[in-house]
């Protein structure tokens, strides 16, 4: 009889300050994030650094001297293991627990057979296909052959979305939500990448407009609704519109920002869009600014994702 285990891929983040170095080294070294010849991505990799180091570690200090990324992850994982009574094991891409750690583990275990369970709704090569990839790697440099089965995208799974409505919802609490601006935050990309066929832009806003179509079904009626790109670096064309210039150019002045492409918060979600853009709102005189919890450890996540596994293994 086989022996399973669920693995839950991420970037991961930095678990202390001295991490944040390694965190954007092993980020800026992924052929996906920087699509270009080895020596010219050292090259570039080596200058971004340099210039994001000191602010990234400023930024990490800020929200406690590391991002809750992990943490979370792995309560995720002790949850979903209690009830599925699976090995349940989080490997993240840039920083530990990493793949050959975690990997060398459950092949002492005898374990054969790995689901691999993306903890990004939507697919990208800079995220899903980067970590998948990963995983492979680990497993025959460790000469390691388990059965691999991928769990596909859920950005569009009604369950998923029902998470996101839920959250929405949870954030506006008893205020009237046709006051306020939904802004609908999905992590920005550059446009090379979109144009060499990421299928990342279309299941982005797929996610938007179902989630919109869900909360009018659920009654919900906003005064607006956007969707947005975050966390762009360098000064190349990326994904539009640009949160930050909605946020300088507002329309109201009244937002509840949802960021609709992560599933665990991370520094991107606690500092990003809730310490330094709200900042930026409260100079430009904003009256409310409210963000959304992503799905997190919560029992309706845990109990998604074993659903996921067992449809998929039936």
């Amino acid at each position: 009889m086989s022996k399973k285990a669920i693995l839950l891929l991420n970037m991961g983040g930095p678990n202390s300050i001295p991490e944040v170095k390694m965190f954007l080294e092993n980020m800026f070294a992924d052929k996906y994030i920087l699509p270009m010849n080895s020596y010219l991505r050292s090259f570039i990799g080596n200058i971004i650094i340099k210039k994001r180091l000191d602010e990234a570690e400023e930024n990490y200090r800020t929200i406690g001297g590391k991002s809750p990324l992990t943490d979370i992850t792995l309560a995720l994982c002790a949850k979903i293991e209690s009830i599925s009574q699976l090995p349940t094991r989080a490997a993240m891409r840039y920083v530990p627990p990493f793949a050959s750690t975690v990997l060398r583990e459950l092949q002492s275990m005898g374990v054969d057979e790995l689901v691999l369970f993306p903890m990004y709704p939507q697919y990208s090569t800079t995220t899903t296909q980067s970590s998948v990839e990963d995983i492979e790697d680990e497993c025959k440099k460790l000469d390691y052959h388990p059965t691999i089965t991928t769990i596909e995208p859920y950005y569009n799974k009604p369950k998923f979305v029902d998470m996101a409505i839920e959250s929405i919802r949870d954030a506006i609490g008893d205020k009237n939500p046709s006051e306020y601006e939904l802004l609908l935050s999905a992590h920005g990309l550059p446009m090379s990448i979109i144009a060499s066929g990421d299928p990342y832009e279309k299941q982005i806003e797929v996610s938007a407009g179902v989630i919109e179509q869900m909360l009018l079904r659920n009654g919900i009626e906003f005064r607006s609704v956007r969707l947005v790109y975050q966390s762009k670096v360098g000064s190349g064309a990326w994904l539009e519109p640009n949160l930050i210039d909605v946020l300088r150019r507002p329309q109201h002045l009244k937002v509840l920002i949802y960021p609709l492409a992560f599933t665990i918060d991370n520094s991107e979600t606690i500092f990003e869009l809730d310490i330094e853009h709200r900042e930026i709102a409260q100079k430009i005189g904003y009256e409310d600014y409210i963000v959304a919890k992503c799905p997190n450890d919560s029992d309706s996540f845990t109990k998604f994702i074993i659903e996921q596994i067992d449809a998929n293994h039936k």
